[in-house]
């Protein structure tokens, strides 16, 4: 534990949750320094810059850093108060240039994550109030300013015109930082309301960034970049880094250095590949990057229980509402795409960095946009295709695997519950094996797999789907005979047949009547009839079944 001992012999405290910047350093919270995001935003900076990751990857934090450095409290106390919060990070070493940028500018810090309500009212009122409360922040300053001013001020309190009035009285532009600037939107899709929505944020946008003579320059984050068209009409003073660009890369999230060293820090070295296979696997911008909610959550578990397993905190920090519309509306290519996912390859998709929420509803190539830009993705490599990105994609890691394996798996299995299973379920009593054949092929085609077929994945789902014949109970490895039937299906009464499976897994499609007839000899070799038979069932059905890939063939004893 020696490596993990700070000067006075105690650790840090993990920041779980932690968003703002001050409160993390002047609390003793463990930061990793991002603040070198602060000179290459100086030196590259637009007059509106958008900032496109995934959630839980700092965005917040980020834009509480840029206040904390750039805000001008109008309180010359309270402004060496924050100086003093950056004096032993990268950025105090940067140079004089970027020093005098410090406590320097009015700015507008406005958060949008309380605009997804299920009402457009109820939202517009959340926007008024957050406008608000970003203004009030700004008293001591409105305070110089002459009583015309002032009221003019009060008057536009909840508007971005307000922004003149901090000009009036400090005599410098303002910043605008706006958070999460996609969740309106995303909840008005959800919610039935997003051309009201677009309509109300275009027109916020155009008051408060498009030629705003009183701007210094704005930040803005979020998760997807909506299309130019609905949102940022006419301003061509918009810079767009998603996580497709080249540039800031390491800004949001934590890269291999920095969990190294958080882990030395922690005492927890001999944890590192765990951490790396559940949380790290994003590329952006040639940076490899972790998840930083997920290693900061799996450290504060390991700070106390060294041998605590990771956790999926990600797959666990929001509703995924949306990529379940998008899968519900996926085609057989998008299943199989998926599988391969599942199965640990990639796929090829010409990704767009624009997308307008109405095209969701077209399926298609916009799942895999929309699962990239969230995160549930990453690319492997790209190149240009005109104004779009040809990109190999591929699942992150262990984590993000396992959102698909409990979830997008389960999503696909909602296709079966609307599947009528009675024509398969009398074709079992019948003996009408043809038919049988033919109605677990195609469930198959409606399921999807990641066991590259096998044993496991045919069991679970013939247990499943017959699971729900009325009148019969599902037995699996029932022990019998000299050994144990795959699959029985034991009626309440006795005057009903008892059905008993064994199946095979055929290596091509030509040998599936040899694994049929293979599972029937078995089934007689090994008297796996002999309890329903000693138990005097009325009739005693038995069937051989082959199963390759997504065909099945089933034969009846």
């Amino acid at each position: 534990m020696a490596e993990a001992q700070t000067a006075a012999g105690k650790l840090k405290m993990l920041p779980i949750g932690i968003e703002d910047f001050e409160k993390l350093i002047r609390s003793g919270y463990y930061y990793v320094d991002k603040t070198r995001f602060i000179k290459e935003l100086l030196d590259n900076r637009a007059e509106v810059t958008l900032f496109l990751r995934s959630r839980r990857f700092g965005k917040t934090l980020t834009l509480s850093t840029l206040q904390y450095f750039f805000e001008d409290t109008g309180d010359e106390a309270r402004n060496a108060e924050r100086r003093a919060l950056f004096a032993e990070l990268e950025i105090a070493g940067a140079g004089e240039e970027y020093a005098l940028w410090q406590t320097s500018r009015p700015v507008i810090f406005l958060t949008l994550k309380s605009m997804k309500q299920t009402d457009y009212e109820e939202d517009v009122g959340m926007l008024k109030e957050a406008l608000s409360e970003a203004f009030s922040d700004h008293e001591s300053i409105i305070a110089k300013l002459k009583p015309r001013d002032r009221e003019r001020f009060e008057r536009h309190a909840a508007r971005t015109a307000s922004l003149g009035c901090l000009q009036a009285a400090t005599g410098k532009k303002s910043i605008i930082l706006i958070d999460e600037y996609d969740v309106p939107l995303d909840g008005a899709w959800l919610s039935g309301y997003y051309a009201k929505m677009v309509a109300l944020i275009r027109a916020f946008f155009e008051s408060g960034l498009k030629t705003n003579k009183n701007l210094e320059f704005a930040v803005i984050t979020g998760c997807l970049r909506v299309s130019r068209e609905s949102i940022f009409t006419g301003m061509n003073n918009l810079k767009i880094y998603s996580v497709a660009a080249n540039d800031y890369g390491d800004s949001f999230g934590f890269t291999p250095n920095e969990v190294d060293a958080m882990l030395k820090y922690f005492g927890r070295t001999a944890r590192r590949d765990d951490i790396r296979q559940w949380y790290d696997g994003y590329q952006i911008g040639g940076f490899a990057v972790y998840n930083p909610w997920s290693v900061v959550n799996t450290l504060s578990d390991l700070k106390n229980y060294p041998e605590a397993e990771p956790g999926a905190y990600w797959a666990n920090s929001s509703s995924n509402e949306i990529v379940r519309r998008l899968i519900r509306q996926s085609d057989e290519t998008a299943k199989a795409e998926m599988e391969t996912l599942l199965s640990g390859g990639a796929i090829e998709k010409t990704i767009r960095e624009d997308l307008p929420y109405q095209d969701l509803e077209a399926g298609g190539s916009h799942l895999w946009n929309f699962m990239l830009f969230t995160g549930y993705l990453t690319m492997t490599d790209k190149q240009t295709e005109g104004s779009h990105l040809l990109c190999r994609l591929r699942i992150p890691n262990r984590e993000v695997k396992g959102i698909y394996e409990d979830q997008v798996k389960d999503w696909f299995a909602e296709t079966l519950k609307g599947e009528d299973r009675t024509p398969l379920y009398d074709a079992i009593l019948r003996g009408d094996a043809e038919l049988m054949s033919k109605r677990i092929s195609q469930l198959l085609e409606s399921t999807i797999s990641y066991y590259d077929y096998g044993e496991a994945f045919y069991h679970g789902f013939l247990a499943g789907i017959l699971r729900g014949m009325p009148g019969y109970s599902v037995k699996s490895n029932r022990e019998s005979g000299l050994g144990r039937a795959d699959l029985s299906l034991r009626p309440v009464s006795r005057k009903n047949p008892y059905v008993v499976f064994e199946f095979k897994i055929a290596p091509t499609i030509k040998t599936m009547d040899t694994a049929c007839q293979t599972a029937l000899r078995q089934i007689d070799r090994k008297h796996y009839l002999a309890e329903a038979e000693e138990e005097g069932y009325a009739a005693v059905l038995y069937y051989g079944a082959a199963f390759f890939k997504k065909e099945a063939l089933v034969m009846a004893g």
